[in-house]
């Protein structure tokens, strides 16, 4: 599918990144685990900001987060933090790099307790994408539900808002437009 292809309203055609990401990687079933707790830990940090000011920061937020391997973010610390807050090439938010600090450690007991993260955030809809437009809705009873288990567990910045933009992002949600070329691929 070229440039003249159609996409989901949301993306902005005139940003190169926007388009890149819509076509290769969003709603497309994903199960890497490094992969999802980049998107997750990305998604937290959208929370009241466009998803396009997260995508031109990706690059510095994988440096910034050491190539997102979750065991290293776990053991971040409060020099690690003050170092987050002076880099001007993320959120600097201290509640969200907090949070993210925390929603890591929780990731890893997630995926110890059901052998990964995957098989737990696939594990609500036993491991099929669910088709859903993304064009009205900003949560469904599956983010409600998802948000409330990661809440239980601890979690912050994961209301059902960003569940809901996680899910159609890895795919658990298919969520591309039916007028978009990618609801038929």
């Amino acid at each position: 599918m070229g440039n003249e292809s159609r996409r989901c309203s949301w993306v902005n055609p005139n940003d190169p990144m926007y388009v890149k990401y819509h076509d290769e990687e969003w709603s497309k079933p994903l199960h890497d685990e490094r992969a999802l707790y980049e998107l997750f830990i990305l998604e937290t940090f959208q929370a009241g900001l466009s998803w396009a000011t997260i995508l031109h920061k990706r690059e510095n937020f994988r440096r910034a987060y050491e190539g997102f391997i979750p065991e290293r973010v776990a053991a971040f610390d409060a020099a690690k933090i003050e170092e987050l807050m002076q880099d001007a090439g993320i959120i600097r938010n201290r509640r969200k790099i907090e949070a993210s600090i925390i929603n890591s450690r929780i990731f890893l007991e997630i995926a110890r307790e059901f052998g990964s993260f995957d098989r737990y955030i696939w594990g609500f809809t036993n491991g099929k994408s669910v088709r859903e437009s993304c064009e009205l809705r900003t949560t469904s009873p599956l983010s409600d539900e998802i948000s409330k288990d990661l809440k239980r567990r601890g979690m912050k910045f994961v209301g059902s808002i960003c569940i809901y933009s996680t899910l159609q992002a890895i795919g658990v949600l298919a969520a591309h437009t039916d007028e978009c070329d990618w609801s038929k691929a």
